[in-house]
């Protein structure tokens, strides 16, 4: 069974633009995990259905002063899996473990059933974390990480039982053979100065993903081309390789699924290089951007604006005193970012301070 997940943007999540701390959506490697954690709900039954559901979950931990959703993921009773923090972000659903632990909450609650499709559904994705990671993963419930009732009575004797799923057929062990030929090729190069194969990461392995499926090489994606090199990746270019003519795919041969220079340069047009870092200047506070504020950091700010083509409500140029035509000017740049709402109300956020200078 595979997974298909509902992204962040198509169930309209609100952007990150909150302060990442150590409960908010900051990147983990996938080295890391090392548990899987089920959730519930609560005490009362779950009604919500569809995208009210992860909408209701992220109203309540925003209300919170979280960075956003806490899960990386949630399934309803449909077996819908919506994406949380996903793959690769800190969560924020069990102290201690959120780094370690990829947290998935099954929404019921109380003594609510599970219904088939959602344990199904989170079977599978147990299963491709564990395909994403390299290893099994160990198998939890909330209360095993702190004292809780979650995730209730039921999914918990679930979870105990080995996550068992009916009509559903377990997923290969990680590392298994996937490839024709040989297993599959987990090791890394460098090209350009970018990382290519398993386990890197950065926008340059989602074009290499985008361009896969474009040529049509995308077969063993489950939900689309990601910044993190998978398995997935890996075997879509074997395909890709062996399309050029390349022959072996047992690690190390030529079509094992790593990108080389003459297959990545063909695939991409170009060879990307590594842009040289720039140093962001550190967030100086929300503070420093109300009315009646006044510090360079207001003028740092309108200058950046400026540069960035955002400056047609100034008058007279930036100024170290706060006023409405900062404001203004930053909210055209936040909704340039596409956002809206309390995200595009003129006052930056670290989120914002970021892209501005980055």
């Amino acid at each position: 069974m595979s997974v298909t997940i509902i992204s962040r943007e198509a169930w309209g999540a609100t952007p990150w633009d909150r302060d990442p701390t150590s409960s908010g959506p900051a990147h983990v490697a996938l080295s890391s995990r090392s548990e899987f954690f089920v959730h519930y709900d609560g005490a009362h039954h779950i009604t919500r259905t569809g995208y009210a559901i992860p909408r209701a979950i992220e109203a309540e931990h925003l209300a919170n002063t979280w960075a956003g959703i806490g899960y990386n993921f949630v399934v309803s009773q449909a077996g819908e899996v919506f994406e949380g923090r996903g793959w690769d972000r800190q969560g924020a659903h069990c102290p201690g473990h959120n780094v370690t632990g990829i947290g998935v909450q099954i929404a019921i609650g109380g003594d609510q059933e599970p219904s088939e499709a959602a344990l199904a559904a989170c079977r599978a994705l147990y299963d491709e974390a564990c395909r994403k990671v390299g290893r099994t993963l160990a198998k939890k419930g909330h209360k095993d990480g702190i004292a809780t009732q979650c995730p209730g009575t039921k999914l918990y004797a679930w979870v105990k039982a080995g996550m068992p799923a009916k009509g559903y057929e377990a997923a290969p062990n990680p590392g298994g053979s996937a490839i024709p030929g040989g297993s599959v090729a987990r090791y890394k190069v460098t090209i350009g100065g970018l990382e290519y194969g398993y386990g890197a990461y950065g926008d340059h392995v989602t074009a290499v993903g985008r361009a896969l499926v474009k040529k049509g090489f995308g077969k063993h994606y489950t939900s689309g081309p990601g910044p993190r090199w998978t398995d997935a990746d890996t075997k879509n270019y074997s395909d890709y390789q062996r399309s050029m003519g390349y022959e072996g795919t047992a690690p190390h041969q030529d079509a094992d699924g790593i990108p080389g220079e003459s297959s990545l340069r063909k695939l991409l047009g170009t060879l990307p290089g590594k842009a040289p870092s720039k140093t962001v200047p550190a967030f100086p506070g929300r503070d420093k951007f109300r009315p009646g504020a006044s510090s360079v950091y207001v003028t740092r700010l309108g200058r950046a604006l400026v540069a960035k083509g955002y400056g047609k409500h100034y008058t007279s140029g930036p100024g170290p005193r706060w006023s409405e035509a900062d404001r203004r000017n930053v909210e055209d740049f936040q909704r340039a970012q596409h956002w809206s709402g309390s995200d595009a109300d003129g006052y930056p956020g670290p989120e914002t301070w970021r892209r501005l200078f980055a």
